[in-house]
């Protein structure tokens, strides 16, 4: 399953950013923006932190280099996109055949008008050799792919295949996640790569750098890069510009992704005029309005939700293999100063639960359940919530210990033994987070509980993750906005399938909760996890994830905190104007490089 795959990549990122950047000016930025005409380049940001270690699409997504690695469709494409604004799946290198798809298998019809650069037709050689021999695994979802050739349709005499994507029924049996795979995994041309892997290996042809004269099906391709920034530059042969966009060639001939050194710079930059889109965090964004910089909507939260921090829980610890401490952590949160002082009021206000109220997924959030099962994510004020988790506190046994002076010392259990300070792990220089994460322990700390802020370098947050050494830990669970949502969510936090003992890594349920073969062991939750992919009753779906959504709210494993966008989404409309947004909403609050986000290209003016 995909758990934990993407973060290292951010591992990477931020072990190399302070080396790389430390003899970088702002000279030598300004000196590589004068290169390009910039009536013709777009400068977008967010995304690449280090200097590019591979630009190999069979490389394992967190070592790739934007725009190869991760959901980017610039260069290697992915056969199908989706709409995270709509919910529907939009065609790119296939089109999704949704009268023949079901439980059993997923059809697409490849586009015949699909090429790659060197002129020959993307065919199913290509899928099936990514499928298989990608990065990604996909047998756990797929058992395989039947390919059937369909009679040529009018003029045209391109072969067209009809792809079948047979759901692994004796393993996940999940149609859910082999919808995700056909948009998560982009497409190499098996021509180009099987003759490089005949002449040495397979190994050997993955460490290939992969960045000259290289074939590829997408608009752009690598034009240059260093440790400063990473361009590509228009294909103008590109056949998705007559196939998919009526001949339009995308506007910007380059686009550059400078590198910089932190977000303050992108900030920066974004304020001078010299970014035109980025997916950093800019705090206070109503500050920059007057140089041009705007979201998704005017006014707060000024981003659509699709992602949920939250910190997630050592179950396997004590105390917090006990449900009651666990609620009375979550209660002792002031979600409000979250929201408007750590993500400058860029979310709504939170519900419990593992569902963010969304077009796509609000539709199952049951509001009666919420207010008898979670805790109470609405109290302002501050005495009345420290009383109300003290009490909680009191009830299930712990003590607290304070000093004359009213600050906290310590805590002990029932048996008088004094519990060891607890910490919440967090990734040093984050600031959004480390914010998030010093209102929380401030909340709790005020209310009893010992606990304090764990900053750390990603060398020691990404291991402690996967391997379970935390007690907690901040996480972005499914970060992508995708088909399987909210399902992946459940499935990444509480579904103990694939659960891993402390010491052994986890992918998902890297809280550790709900182990088999305890006495408290919930059964139904594997079940539910099971069933809902396979369910095409709407009603009876909305009753089972109000089932797995009431049981985490009782169980609290994990606390989520606030509501972020997939990606934020800031853009600048003095050099190119036209982005979408909320009065103009053709396409999701993406930067055009991801998913339907790309579309934003064909549609971007210069201004005037």
């Amino acid at each position: 399953m995909i758990g934990l795959k993407s973060i290292a990549k951010t591992a990477l990122a931020l072990s190399a950013c302070g080396a790389i950047f430390s003899g970088c000016s702002s000279d030598d930025q300004q000196s590589a923006e004068n290169v390009l005409p910039r009536s013709e380049t777009l400068y977008l940001s967010g995304q690449q932190w280090g200097a590019p270690a591979t630009f190999n699409p069979l490389a394992e997504s967190w070592m790739a280099a934007w725009p190869i690695g991760g959901r980017f469709n610039l260069v290697y494409e992915p056969l199908l996109t989706y709409n995270t604004l709509t919910g529907e799946t939009e065609p790119l290198l296939g089109s999704l055949v949704e009268e023949l798809s079901n439980n059993d298998s997923i059809v697409v019809d490849l586009n015949p008008a699909a090429k790659w650069s060197d002129g020959v037709q993307v065919n199913s050689n290509d899928v099936i050799f990514m499928f298989t021999k990608g990065s990604i695994n996909t047998t756990e979802q797929i058992s395989a792919i039947h390919v059937d050739t369909l009679e040529p349709a009018g003029e045209d005499k391109a072969v067209r295949e009809r792809l079948s994507f047979i759901v692994a029924k004796d393993k996940r049996n999940n149609p859910l996640s082999v919808r995700d795979l056909l948009q998560a995994i982009r497409i190499a041309p098996a021509h180009i790569f099987n003759k490089l892997i005949a002449e040495s290996s397979f190994d050997e042809v993955k460490k290939l750098m992969m960045d000259k004269d290289i074939v590829v099906s997408g608009p752009y391709t690598i034009h240059d890069y260093s440790a400063n920034k990473i361009t590509l530059i228009r294909r103008d042969d590109y056949w998705g510009n007559a196939a998919l966009h009526e001949g339009k060639l995308p506007a910007p001939k380059y686009i550059v992704h400078p590198i910089y050194k932190n977000n303050e710079h992108n900030t920066i930059a974004m304020r001078e005029g010299k970014l035109d889109a980025s997916m950093s965090f800019i705090p206070r964004i109503w500050h920059k309005k007057g140089a041009g910089v705007h979201t998704w909507y005017d006014d707060a939260p000024y981003f659509q939700p699709g992602a949920m921090p939250m910190l997630m829980i050592n179950t396997l610890k004590e105390p917090l293999n006990d449900k009651r401490f666990r609620r009375a952590l979550a209660a002792a949160i002031d979600y409000n100063a979250i929201r408007t002082f750590a993500v400058s009021n860029y979310s709504s206000q939170i519900k419990p639960g593992l569902i963010i109220p969304t077009k796509l997924e609000g539709k199952y959030i049951n509001d009666e359940d919420c207010q008898k099962f979670g805790v109470d994510v609405n109290i302002t004020d501050e005495a009345k919530r420290t009383a109300a988790v003290k009490q909680m506190l009191s009830e299930a046994g712990y003590k607290s210990v304070f000093n004359d002076d009213g600050s906290l010392n310590h805590m002990e259990n029932a048996k008088g033994e004094k519990i060891p300070t607890l910490f919440i792990t967090c990734p040093a220089g984050w600031t959004d987070w480390e914010a998030i994460v010093t209102i929380a322990v401030e909340g709790m700390r005020k209310a009893g509980i010992d606990i304090r802020e764990g900053f750390v370098d990603g060398g020691q947050y990404w291991p402690a993750m996967g391997m379970g050494n935390f007690d907690l830990v901040m996480h972005k669970p499914t970060a992508d906005v995708s088909p399987s949502l909210p399902w992946s969510r459940f499935n990444e936090v509480i579904s103990s399938r694939d659960w891993q003992p402390l010491g052994a890594w986890a992918g998902t349920n890297i809280g550790r909760y709900n182990q088999p073969g305890t006495p408290g062991f919930r059964p139904e939750i594997d079940s539910l996890l099971s069933a809902i992919p396979l369910m095409t009753d709407e009603d009876a779906k909305a009753q089972a994830y109000r089932e797995l959504n009431r049981i985490f709210m009782e169980d609290q494993p994990a606390i989520p905190l606030v509501y972020l966008p997939e990606q934020f989404y800031e853009y600048s409309d003095r050099v190119w104007t036209n982005w979408p947004n909320e009065k103009n909403p053709y396409a999701p609050q993406q930067l055009p490089w991801v998913a339907s986000g790309t579309k934003i290209l064909w549609n971007l003016k210069l201004s005037k």
